[in-house]
């Protein structure tokens, strides 16, 4: 299985980036693991419109075969465990690429949701685009260290 985290811009905050990259590498070992960052849509007043440009790159990195998870306030809220065993699924059933997807400033596009096989909530808490980054890093190691019975999570 390949996952790939798709972002909406570049980061932007260097301890982000820094923490983002100390995890990507870490989740390296499990499988093979990609970040892209996709086009931000600048300059626009208009937050519609701000999304619908940004969906046009964001539909464009994703195949029909790929299973994709928004992460969004809207979306499902899990612990650790249950994140975890929603990967190990993932894997007992070959599935082939999982894309998770952060969308920008505005979130996203209707055409987004309608495209989305699911949708994962981090927190109640609302993050900015540019958190959500190493927040859901942190978690996908974490899961990753669950599934291999290795002492990073403590219940």
């Amino acid at each position: 299985m390949k996952i790939t985290l798709l972002l909406t811009g570049k980061t932007t905050e260097k301890y982000i980036d820094e923490g983002v990259k100390t995890y990507e590498t870490r989740v390296k070992r499990y499988l093979s693991f990609e970040i892209v960052a996709l086009p931000e849509a600048r300059n626009l007043a208009n937050p519609d419109v701000i999304r619908s440009k940004e969906a046009i790159s964001q539909l464009a990195a994703i195949d029909n075969a790929d299973y994709l998870i928004l992460l969004c306030e809207r979306g499902k809220q899990h612990t650790s465990q249950q994140f975890a065993a929603n990967l190990q699924q993932f894997m007992n059933r070959s599935t082939k690429h999982v894309k998770f997807l952060i969308g920008g400033a505005y979130g996203f596009a209707p055409a987004m949701y309608e495209r989305a096989n699911e949708q994962i909530s981090l927190s109640s808490l609302t993050f900015s685009h540019q958190l959500v980054r190493l927040v859901f890093m942190e978690q996908l190691y974490r899961a990753f260290t669950i599934l291999h019975n290795e002492p990073y999570h403590h219940n």
